[in-house]
Formats: structure tokens, sequence, C-alpha cells
């Protein structure tokens, strides 16, 4: 596997690429969108505010990168007429997705689960498990038109070591992970390849959410570990699907 301590993407890895990411507005999803908008892709932002997403569209305009577009999605409310309508609207575009990375998701509650509260579980596994499958679900014909496509999934450190008072958000994860791997195995003839990435602690809002009294100046920037996302998302990953990268620490 890389050594994402050493690797280093060329410029133009993403070159003539057109990448989806969900969860853009903020923290990882916007380092990722900018970066890979510096390497030469065109971003599709997704996110549900959209002040927010055209921020990131400024920045990424600002940077001289490829101009983005911008899709805004709740994935709490959205059914399937809302992806199939979503998938629609990149098809007239572009034709085609090389890249969906599925960063957006929540945190939900943490507490034990006989205390849990039902709506809350039911909405974090919404989010972080139904969204993904039917945004994929959706975006397969998409991603099949690419000729080299990637998926990337958002692990987490929970997955590996599963502890009391996770609420939804461990077996959220747990079922993620699983899908990645069923897909990965389903579209090995299609080459398409799919993996995650457990980016590790970050300076984010939801890792903020899940440990309020830690000491944030000592988690690295959501900046500091996209590298992981332009190695899977590019051709330096060709060969690699049903993998779990470990951002170093």
């Amino acid at each position: 596997m890389i050594d994402l301590n050493t690797y280093r993407p060329a410029p133009t890895l993403l070159d003539n690429r057109v990448i989806l990411i969900t969860g853009a507005s903020d923290g990882i999803g916007k380092a990722v969108a900018l970066s890979c908008a510096a390497h030469g892709a065109t971003i599709i932002l997704h996110g549900r505010n959209v002040k927010r997403l055209e921020g990131v569209y400024d920045a990424i305009v600002d940077a001289k990168g490829k101009r983005p577009s911008i899709l805004p999605l709740d994935f709490e409310k959205a059914g399937p007429a809302e992806y199939e309508s979503l998938s629609a609207a990149i098809e007239k575009e572009f034709g085609r997705l090389d890249g969906l990375v599925h960063n957006a998701g929540m945190l939900g509650e943490r507490a034990p689960v006989e205390h849990h509260d039902v709506p809350k579980w039911l909405r974090t596994m919404h989010v972080n498990v139904n969204a993904p499958f039917l945004l994929t679900r959706y975006c397969l014909p998409l991603l099949r038109n690419s000729g080299d496509a990637s998926i990337v999934f958002t692990s987490s450190g929970v997955v590996p070591r599963p502890r009391a008072y996770w609420g939804a958000y461990l077996p959220s994860k747990w079922a993620s992970d699983g899908l990645m791997h069923m897909l990965a195995d389903e579209l090995e003839k299609d080459h398409i390849r799919v993996n995650s990435i457990n980016p590790g602690p970050v300076r984010t809002n939801m890792r903020l959410q899940a440990y309020p009294a830690e000491d944030r100046s000592k988690l690295r920037a959501p900046e500091e570990i996209v590298s992981g996302y332009l190695f899977l998302l590019g051709l330096d990953s060709r060969d690699i699907s049903s993998q779990t990268i470990v951002c170093p620490e």
C-alpha cells in the first residue's frame, strides 16, 4: 500500500476528471474539493447549505480551478426521486462521473443503546448508510461511463475498535465499510474501484461534537489529510480496490 507520508501527487493527477464530493461545504469535504480542483478535476459540490457551497465554489474559481457545479440535497429528506434527478442533472452536464466521494455524514447521539433516542438513531443510519447506497445506486451508470472510476467511502477509527456509547454512528460505519467491500466485489469487472479512508483525528465539527473537551490544537487540519483521497481518486490507485487507507497521524 502507498506510503502517504511520502506520496506526492502529480499536479495534473486529476486532469479531465469529474468528481462528486458529498459534504463539500466544510471540513474534510471542503479540503478534498479544493485539493482535487487544484490537481485538475472538475468538482461537483454537494451539501445542504448553498451559501457555504458558494463559498467553496468561489475559492476554487479564485484559485484558477475549473468552474465547479453545485448540487444541494438534504440526505435526511431526499428519496429515490431526488437522487434520480441528481443523477440526471450530472448526466446532462457531464455525461459521466470519474469519482464519487462519500464524505457527508452525521455523528448522531452518543448514548447507551438502552436510552438512545429512536428518531436520532434512524436519522443517523439513514444519512450514513442509506444515502451512500442511494447515491451510488443512481450514479453507477455515470461511473460506468468513465472507464476508470473510483468510489471512496469514509470509514472511522471506531470500526476496528468498537466500544460503548457510540450510538448509531458505530454500526452505521460498519455498514458503510461492508457496503464498500460488497461494491468492490460487484464492480470488479466494470473496472470501478471502491475503497474507504479512515481520516483519523481531524479538526472538524463532527470531531468537536464527539470530543468537546479535546485540545483541538493537537489535531490535524483537514488540509493535512487529503493526500489519501487524491491517491484513491487518481490513476495511481488503478489496481487498488476493497481497501481501507488509514491517514497517518
